[in-house]
């Protein structure tokens, strides 16, 4: 069974905010009424003070609160479990997702209220895997609505274009990543940026043409031998987007110890 923190997070919420009003709102007027009155043996329970389930909540609302509004509309964090986004990401990378790039989404029912702006070529995304909503996943957009997609021989391919690839040397890994040392690393250039992907000549690699849905994106891991995206799954609805990822909070790969390197590096 998968925890799910965000509806924890919302019950955490609204019990410890009920109980702390209902206290204020009820049980604390009865407590004064009872103090200006006299204490006597029958309004002794009255006049006792909050118990410390009311205490408890009193503190943590206000904490359960910001967790709430940072994690559902501002920044969430997540951590890279694969290889799939090498050379960028690595296994071990804790990684921060801007919330509000793509619009406003309520938590746990996740429905959009404010629309803010579209994913863009090149953007790391963080989304729910469409054959299981529940896990979420990490690629690059290649692709948005109406865009007609095609990947052979190593090469992608926007709206018939080539994307423009150069050469920069041989891959050395580390950690769990060291099992892509020899892989080619190679400079791809998409839209108006460009990024570092891995290639290996030798492996074989799904290849097709696709047109990209209206309301859907088309995305690949960087690490194009090793990654399953869009060429094997489809396409990724914009229902399913969590978040555009900005920057490397922490880095530590279990077995492997911590890359201080990488902490506070902007993902490009």
């Amino acid at each position: 069974m998968r925890f799910d923190f965000p509806t924890l997070i919302v019950v955490l919420v609204f019990a410890t905010g009920f109980i702390w009003a209902f206290d204020a709102a009820v049980l604390a007027p009865r407590r004064r009424a009872a103090a200006r009155d006299g204490e006597n043996a029958s309004d002794h329970a009255l006049t006792a003070p909050p118990s410390r389930i009311v205490e408890y909540s009193k503190s943590f609302f206000p904490v359960f609160l910001i967790v709430l509004v940072l994690r559902s509309f501002i920044v969430e964090p997540f951590r890279i479990p694969s290889n799939s986004m090498m050379p960028t990401l690595l296994t071990g990378d804790f990684i921060l997702v801007n919330k509000f790039d793509y619009g406003i989404r309520l938590p746990v029912v996740d429905t959009k209220v404010v629309d803010i702006d579209l994913p863009k070529r090149g953007d790391v995304v963080v989304f729910r895997f469409p054959e299981d909503p529940s896990t979420p996943f990490i690629k690059r957009v290649v692709g948005v609505p109406g865009d007609r997609i095609a990947y052979y021989d190593k090469i992608l391919y926007v709206n018939d274009e080539p994307m423009e690839q150069s050469s920069a040397g041989r891959y050395v890994g580390f950690g769990s990543g060291a099992v892509m040392t020899g892989a080619r690393l190679q400079v791809e250039r998409l839209a108006e940026g460009e990024h570092h992907i891995l290639v290996q000549p030798e492996a074989h690699t799904v290849q097709g043409t696709a047109v990209v849905p209206e309301g859907h994106y088309f995305v690949l891991g960087d690490n194009r031998d090793n990654s399953r995206d869009s060429r094997y799954w489809g396409t990724v609805s914009e229902d399913l987007l969590i978040g555009k990822a900005f920057r490397i909070w922490m880095n530590w790969d279990f077995g492997h110890g911590i890359d201080w390197k990488r902490i506070g590096k902007a993902i490009d």
